[in-house]
């Protein structure tokens, strides 16, 4: 069994309670838009970083983290990117890929809307967008989630409410 920490669309800020949320996580995954390498190296102190980068992201992110991220855990196969799309309304660079190399869990970010669903005319495929933990952008509440993945399985996942947009205290 692991403990994922997902967040997405920092944009440059990481609220302190991240710090608290994602304590014992085996991993973090980051759906892109991390502002700057410095968000990374940050949650690093947390626990290792696997992410991806989104638009916003400059060479120091994109040196290091790709656009797509292809892995499994515990015997689910993963896709991360972070213009994605929602359940049937995916986007078209990645469309054909995901109908027909549908993966078990797809998460994105991009939008700062958060969504878990599972797309049923895709094998009913886990989709996940965290929302946006960072404080730009037209979201009201600022969300993170957290989740364990034990053979084959997704449970005990968590939407954590951070706040609203104003309301937020910074970390760094």
């Amino acid at each position: 069994m692991i403990k994922i920490g997902l967040i997405s669309d920092t944009h440059n800020y990481l609220d302190h309670q991240v710090f608290d949320y994602f304590d014992g996580c085996d991993e973090i995954w980051h759906a892109g838009d991390f502002g700057t390498i410095k968000i990374a190296r940050e949650l690093e102190k947390i626990a290792p970083v696997l992410g991806v980068y989104g638009n916003i992201d400059g060479q120091d992110i994109r040196s290091e983290y790709p656009l797509h991220q292809r892995f499994e855990r515990e015997g689910v196969d993963f896709w991360m990117t972070h213009i994605g799309g929602v359940p049937g309304r995916y986007c078209i660079p990645i469309r054909e890929e995901i109908e027909t190399n549908t993966p078990d869990v797809f998460i994105c970010g991009h939008s700062h809307i958060l969504k878990v669903a599972r797309d049923q005319h895709l094998n009913k495929m886990l989709y996940i967008n965290p929302g946006a933990a960072g404080k730009q952008g037209f979201q009201e509440i600022r969300t993170i989630i957290r989740f364990e993945i034990d053979d084959t399985k997704i449970q005990n996942m968590e939407v954590i409410n951070l706040g609203e947009m104003g309301k937020a205290k910074a970390k760094i």
